[in-house]
């Protein structure tokens, strides 16, 4: 509940150092290499990553359980004219039942290092059954390294990732001058939605 309101208050008073406002080169990479589909983005904070996704052409969903994010998003994205070509909702990632239609892409920039305990498992179930059979999960992740960083997924974590999902690609660096983080590729085993 502390991190909920931590968010809150952030996005509501503050310029979150998260939301950078640009897409990073790896979702650009990804972008260029395939063709449009579906995209759903976890944690989608004030959408730019969703906009950038529909700007080339995708059909894009942003799920962010701060609502004064969702605010700003469709804010954006009616600035950007792209209004009737996102979706922007207000949800738990964790609790995603309402989608029932697989996607090609489950985008998610910070969103997975925040979990832990059961809610890892949960996560990669949601994460599994959203994603289309021949679908990606293109993740960004601060990884866990005691003491200094008691937050972040740790590789016992991205186990259990890897036990839904195949590893396509691993690409380990630091965000900043320091925080050890990681940019995962993974493509989905089987789908439960067929």
């Amino acid at each position: 509940m502390f991190k909920k309101i931590f968010f809150y208050l952030q996005y509501l008073f503050f310029d979150p150092p998260w939301d950078t406002g640009i897409s990073p080169p790896e979702l650009l990479d990804f972008i260029e290499e395939r063709e449009p589909g579906r995209a759903i983005d976890l944690g989608c904070g004030t959408g730019t990553n969703v906009i950038t996704l529909a700007q080339h052409g995708w059909e894009v969903v942003g799920v962010d359980y701060v609502p004064q994010a969702i605010f700003s998003a469709r804010r954006k994205a009616k600035k950007a004219g792209l209004k009737d070509k996102v979706d922007f909702r207000a949800g738990d990632v964790l609790a995603l039942d309402p989608f029932r239609e697989a996607f090609d892409l489950v985008l998610d920039i910070g969103c997975f290092h925040s979990f832990s305990g059961g809610d890892v498992e949960r996560y990669a179930e949601v994460v599994q059954r959203l994603t289309a059979a021949a679908g990606f999960l293109l993740l960004y992740a601060h990884l866990k390294q005691e003491p200094a960083y008691r937050q972040g997924a740790s590789e016992e974590d991205l186990q259990v990732l890897g036990e839904k999902m195949s590893l396509v690609l691993r690409r380990d660096g630091t965000e900043g001058e320091s925080r050890p983080s990681t940019w995962l590729l993974f493509r989905n085993k089987s789908n439960a939605l067929g």
